[in-house]
């Protein structure tokens, strides 16, 4: 009580907006966008179209550049039916996750990410994530296939 007491009113004010500003920030994003990248990455290498599709707000978009699945996305069934054909075509993979970023503000954020998908076959993706409200809203995965050619990085 003590603190609040020795604080000017316009000090205790812009402490209460920047207190507020975290709550938001944090109640939009209970889990920090790059994790939820990294989780959303993993279940595309499990196969796990639901945990997949579940990480997708209601307008969300998802534009495939390359590779058999190439086109733009922009229905939850049509998402859905994508990552169900990849999942059944590749089987479980392995996910390995380099490059990856984030840049965020009170309106959103973006990861981005260099994925390179190992099992049946190998898919390398430069991956870029845009999350707003804490859901994923744009998903771009690029097929580059100049990143299966880069050596491991142990």
């Amino acid at each position: 009580m003590k603190v609040l007491q020795s604080l000017s009113v316009p000090r205790l004010a812009v402490s209460v907006l920047a207190l507020s500003a975290g709550l938001a920030w944090s109640t939009a994003y209970a889990e920090a966008p790059a994790d939820a990248a990294k989780a959303h990455i993993e279940a595309v290498a499990a196969g796990q179209v639901d945990a997949i599709t579940a990480a997708y707000g209601a307008d969300a978009v998802l534009e495939w550049v390359g590779g058999p699945l190439d086109g733009r996305y922009a229905t939850m069934d049509a998402i859905k039916a994508a990552w169900t054909k990849f999942a059944k075509a590749n089987g479980p993979l392995k996910a390995d996750i380099e490059h990856m970023q984030e840049a965020a503000n009170p309106k959103g954020a973006t990861v981005t990410a260099d994925v390179v998908f190992k099992g049946k076959s190998t898919v390398p993706v430069r991956y870029v994530l845009t999350y707003r409200d804490g859901k994923l809203v744009d998903e771009i995965w690029q097929i580059d296939p100049k990143l299966a050619a880069k050596p491991a990085s142990y």
